[in-house]
């Protein structure tokens, strides 16, 4: 497809300041910051630049036009209702300044979500200001590390399985405690001999997500969480693989101290796109001093911001959350209620179990045991017909479908090649069963014409790229881009 720069004729022009012949008037109507680029601008006129932009966004994939199976982020499909919801005026044009008894419509909301996220995970009390996962994590870890800091400074450490969520390490290391990674048995949970070694009087905490990243639960949570608490550690919940738990089992029942929870996965927002995110953070009564201020909180009949919480770890963001998201989460849960979250929860199950039990015969599980909402499969047996997990996924594409997520996780060290594949409760027995059949027909190419995948795509806007090279040359410009 050709770029505006392609299409660009000198003299047409999308608007006009109707300065014809005033060089020195036209430019100062245009931005001071924008001056320097105005000659390297493409010349077209505004027909032009309606279609080129309005095909650039046909083509562009996204949950409305087809199916994402990516493994670990949780694409599902959002009703449309929520986005409705959240763009009310009444809603919109209230600002975070004004004084809380012009805010009382927003703060109800506010607590009632907090109400709401404690009935469906079990805690006590919740901050809703983080705006994504990785600050979720990192408020829950400052909580932990205030708390330690006050009752046992030498418990400095924090265990964290090589199951976890990629960013558990840096998240805990952010907050300031050193990290010792836990290895798993052969079912792929946390070896509990190896957690027994390491847990001593230096842990304050383990970072566990359940259902781990290979979508198995942690089938000796309640023996982890035991053994964790006798030694006076604390358990951390990442909430980001909730989706195959809500309406069935509480993290805090299950032994957790504090959590997080991707509102932008689970609960109503579109994931991905770099935002916008939610992640409130839950915690058990005693850690409840510690949340950062304010705390939406029910005075009588009346709703205010306290921020009179001794060892608070303070803000977490500019306000008391991104009111949006937020929005979006406490209308999809109130239209859903107790039995609509637990049947997406068991659908979400199903569906990964399906696709487990539909392509295992082409694409080696890398445990063989029921799995929660996603399933990992190894491309490995393909190998000796030079075609790698790339190739599939970039074929895939000539089918019509997103490739899911490959090369992730580091996880379980013994299966190389792996896709992880989470189709989401959202999607319909057709959307699944035509993903599998593409992925099955693959598997046949690549025994019988590995050709066809070692140069795929082929049907695409874009077709094959050097990715080595793309990732080592940036371009910033048109004339980089003309010069590359």
């Amino acid at each position: 497809m050709k770029t505006l720069y392609d299409k660009s004729v000198e003299g047409r022009t999308a608007f006009s300041f109707a300065f014809e012949g005033d060089t020195e008037r036209a430019l100062a109507a245009v931005p001071a910051y924008a001056r320097s680029e105005v000659k390297r601008l493409p010349e077209v006129s505004e027909l032009e630049l309606v279609r080129h932009f309005t095909n650039l966004a046909q083509q562009t994939y996204c949950v409305d036009t087809g199916f994402y199976p990516l493994g670990s982020c949780t694409m599902k499909y959002n009703p449309k209702v929520n986005e409705v919801l959240a763009g009310d005026t009444r809603l919109t044009q209230r600002h975070p300044l004004d004084a809380p008894e012009d805010n009382q419509g927003v703060l109800q909301m506010c607590y009632e979500l907090k109400e709401l996220l404690a009935d469906i995970t079990g805690m006590d009390d919740f901050t809703l200001q983080p705006a994504c996962g990785a600050h979720g994590e990192l408020a829950g870890m400052l909580i932990i590390h205030a708390y330690m800091r006050d009752h046992d400074p030498r418990r400095t450490r924090v265990l964290i399985p090589d199951s976890a969520h990629g960013t558990n390490p840096a998240s805990a290391a952010m907050a300031g405690f050193e990290t010792v990674t836990v290895p798993s048995d052969e079912r792929g949970g946390v070896d509990l001999a190896a957690l027994d070694r390491l847990m001593d009087d230096t842990v304050a905490a383990i970072m566990l997500t359940n259902p781990n990243t290979v979508g198995l639960f942690e089938e000796n949570i309640v023996a982890i969480a035991e053994l964790v608490h006798a030694r006076g550690g604390l358990l951390y919940y990442d909430g980001a693989n909730l989706n195959a738990l809500m309406g069935l089992i509480r993290p805090g029942d299950l032994g957790f101290d504090v959590l997080h929870l991707n509102l932008h996965k689970t609960f109503a927002t579109p994931h991905g796109g770099g935002g916008p995110g939610a992640a409130p953070v839950g915690v058990k009564q005693f850690l409840a001093s510690y949340l950062p201020v304010p705390v939406v909180v029910r005075r009588g009949n009346e709703y205010a911001l306290e921020d009179d919480r001794p060892g608070s770890i303070g803000r977490m963001s500019a306000f008391h959350g991104n009111i949006g998201v937020l929005a979006k989460a406490y209308a999809y849960i109130k239209s859903m209620g107790c039995d609509g979250l637990a049947a997406a929860s068991r659908a979400a199950i199903v569906h990964a179990n399906y696709v487990k039990a539909r392509l295992s015969a082409a694409y080696p599980p890398a445990y063989d045991r029921p799995v929660m909402h996603e399933t990992v499969l190894s491309a490995k047996p393909y190998d000796k017909y030079g075609v790698t997990l790339l190739d599939i996924a970039k074929r895939l594409m000539d089918y019509g479908f997103h490739p899911p997520t490959i090369y992730f996780p580091h996880f379980p060290p013994f299966a190389e090649e792996v896709m992880m594949v989470e189709p989401t409760e959202s999607e319909s027995r057709e959307t699944i069963d035509a993903f599998c059949d593409a992925l099955i027909r693959i598997a046949d190419e690549a025994r019988e014409h590995p050709e066809l995948l070692t140069s795929a795509p082929h049907g695409t806007v874009v077709t094959r790229v050097d990715s080595t090279r793309a990732a080592r040359v940036v371009i910033t410009s048109h004339r980089d881009r003309k010069e590359s």
